[in-house]
């Protein structure tokens, strides 16, 4: 069981959803009740989300370290350790907002979007599961992902308390035969692309991120957002001119 948990979510409120304080019923994190339903409970579905409006700062820090939120990641692949958090959370806030479920398939991860999907393979014993991840965490430097304690017991590691795991990202299943991506700004100076990218993300939910390209022999660093739908993107479009941003040009396919 991750005991780091106990300070991790009055930091994270602080941090990352604004809230002025965290208090919960426990003062230790402990195990919930075992439900049968665990083993009825079906793998959620990765779909396109948009995401939160809470839990995806740019960066954000804890504990004196600095995080930085890969809201545009596309591919993702690391092994490491797992650990899992109970009941003490069951019910608060996570990063994004949503009511933690000790009875649902989550995760908490220091820098993928939220949310976002991954598949959790746990190497001792080769399980799978996949869980949607919707908090932070964890901070403890060995740890790679915190899983809630249905997960865990899904995994085959509730008792041990950690485990080795590979945790790979799921890409949603967006038709990337209409999906678009539009493209708001190109600069040589990287700061300024990261200033663009900072801004326009606080306006809208829709993953931003810089592309780098070579281009006569120069770096050009290209604020996108995307992908999206061409529906969306018009709506996009329609926002950043409220708010005297570029217009954007719409990507080809």
């Amino acid at each position: 069981m991750s005991t780091f948990r106990l300070t991790l979510h009055a930091s994270l409120f602080v941090f990352l959803t604004g809230c002025a304080t965290s208090r919960y019923d426990q003062a230790h994190d402990s195990t919930p009740e075992h439900s049968a339903m665990i083993e009825q409970l079906a793998e959620p579905k990765a779909i396109s989300e948009p995401l939160s409006t809470r839990g995806n700062p740019d960066e954000y820090e804890v504990w004196g370290k600095r995080y930085q939120v890969q809201k545009g990641i596309q591919q993702y692949k690391e092994a490491g350790i797992a650990s899992w958090y109970g009941q003490k959370f069951h019910g608060h806030d996570t990063s994004n907002g949503e009511r933690f479920d000790v009875y649902q398939f989550t995760a908490a991860h220091k820098s993928l979007p939220l949310p976002s999907y991954v598949r959790v393979t746990n190497k001792s014993n080769g399980k799978q599961l996949v869980v949607r991840v919707n908090d932070r965490g964890p901070f403890h430097e060995d740890r790679l992902i915190d899983l809630s304690y249905a997960a865990a017991e899904r995994l085959g590691f509730r008792k041990q308390g950690t485990a080795q795991v590979e945790v790979e990202l799921i890409a949603a299943p967006i038709d990337l035969t209409h999906a678009r991506h539009l493209q708001i700004g190109a600069f040589q100076a990287e700061p300024s692309a990261l200033n663009l990218q900072s801004a326009i993300a606080k306006i809208i939910d829709d993953p931003v991120y810089i592309s780098k390209q070579v281009e006569s022999g120069r770096t050009l660093h290209k604020v996108r957002i995307g992908p999206v739908s061409p529906t969306r993107a018009d709506e996009i479009l329609q926002t950043l001119s409220l708010h005297n941003y570029p217009t954007g040009v719409l990507l080809p396919h």
